[in-house]
């Protein structure tokens, strides 16, 4: 633990300025805090009211701050700001950790580099927009750039792509990770490597440990324990949004329905697309809709699927990994550093094509013995690679740096510095 820091006082403050409430990013957030709170740090969440968030964040240990932010820059842009302001200026943190293009946008306005100041932006901003908002997202980062201490990536593909775009930092890589204790349980009874007595096209034989948890966790979902019990199940957790690809897994639904008689995918989720996808989803597409606890359906799926348009490093695969099923992501930043090495060629796709989508997921869906191979092997990689704790202990010793001693004004500047800090 940190016990003194730039204050002299003898807890580290860090205040986690947050928007969105929802998703992975609250989900970073909450494991992160879980974590500082445990090693003693005084850990502030200033978030909206609304979401997911705020309760998680004040379950894990945080002190929960009223932030109200809109997801996107807008006319409220000026009092957002000026409210973050307020809330650092009463609160005294050691360190502003911001989350995400808006929070990174407040925060940095509001601070303007008088406090330590860490961007994790979760994913590039200007990667969801084209032309000309795309270029004015990217000057506005290569700008702000100044007043970040530190820019956090999820990936080095993240940081690739923020140097492509010009910004100019010192740069942080820490992969995200997932929490094994919950998405690592329900294998006590094996290793998770099972490959049955099957004849590899995922009818028959003898039943493995993947096999049976499978079956017990579809047992536990309504919706899915009314599908025949051998029924191909694909499943796709995520936000329902243009970010995430589900419309281009609609897309390629057809024709894996057509080559895979009976299969059935999951959307699991809720968002703003929720409406628009269940107006063009093909036969065979359920929605289970928001769900509390996604473990149930990453472990009754036989493959897992997040076909996004871009990411930083995208959760539910990690998870659905952890739970030993094996995952088929479309090729953007984070995807192939995720993926256990020797398994791009089953589980990696170029995104935006449903074709290519549709030839993977057909793939696994018609071999069994290569799914749970997969998910043998992709369940020990989630392990030794993406366990949460060694994430957030690399995210305290980032906070560490930061509050080092600053280097002698003599000393040429270093606006770009690569920093690799890995679990």
């Amino acid at each position: 633990m940190m016990q003194e820091h730039r204050t002299g006082s003898s807890r580290l403050t860090v205040l986690h300025l947050v928007q969105p409430v929802d998703g992975g990013v609250a989900r970073v957030v909450v494991d992160l805090v879980r974590s500082q709170v445990q090693k003693g740090v005084r850990a502030l969440v200033a978030c909206p009211p609304d979401g997911p968030l705020p309760g998680q964040a004040a379950d894990a240990g945080a002190d929960v701050l009223r932030w109200p932010a809109g997801r996107a820059p807008g006319p409220g842009l000026a009092s957002e700001v000026l409210t973050a302001a307020g809330l650092i200026r009463r609160s005294a943190p050691d360190v502003l950790h911001a989350h995400s293009a808006k929070a990174g946008l407040a925060g940095r306005l509001a601070v303007r580099g008088r406090v330590p100041t860490v961007f994790q932006p979760h994913a590039w901003s200007f990667d969801a927009v084209d032309g000309r908002p795309a270029e004015l997202v990217r000057r506005w980062e290569r700008y702000g750039a100044r007043w970040s201490t530190r820019t956090l990536c999820v990936s080095e593909a993240e940081r690739r792509a923020g140097e492509a775009a010009g910004i100019s930092s010192r740069w942080a890589v820490i992969r995200n990770g997932i929490d094994l204790d919950r998405f690592g349980a329900g294998e006590a009874d094996g290793d998770g490597d099972g490959h049955g007595d099957g004849d590899g096209d995922g009818h028959g034989g003898g039943e493995s440990v993947g096999a049976r948890t499978r079956a017990e966790a579809r047992s536990e979902e309504p919706l899915l324990a009314a599908l025949p019990p051998a029924t191909p199940l694909v499943v796709c957790v995520g936000r329902l949004c243009r970010q995430k690809g589900q419309d281009v897994l609609l897309r390629a639904w057809p024709e894996i329905s057509r080559r895979v008689p009976g299969a059935r995918l999951v959307l699991v989720g809720d968002g703003p697309d929720a409406e628009r996808l269940r107006g063009s989803a093909p036969p065979g597409v359920l929605f289970a809709g928001a769900v509390a606890d996604t473990r149930p359906w990453l472990r009754a799926a036989d493959v897992a699927v997040l076909p996004s348009r871009w990411e930083g490093m995208a959760l539910a695969p990690l998870e659905a990994m952890a739970c030993g099923t094996p995952v088929v992501v479309s090729d953007v930043s984070g995807a192939r550093e995720s993926l256990p090495p020797g398994q791009r060629s089953h589980c990696l796709v170029p995104p935006r094509e449903p074709a290519a989508l549709t030839d993977a997921l057909v793939a696994l869906l018609s071999d069994r013995a290569l799914r749970e191979e997969l998910g043998a092997r992709a369940r020990t990689h989630a392990r030794t690679a993406h366990d949460v704790r060694a994430t957030a202990a690399a995210v305290l010793d980032l906070y560490r740096d930061v509050l080092g001693p600053p280097r002698p004004s003599t000393s040429p500047p270093r606006p770009s510095t690569r920093e690799y800090i890995q679990p």
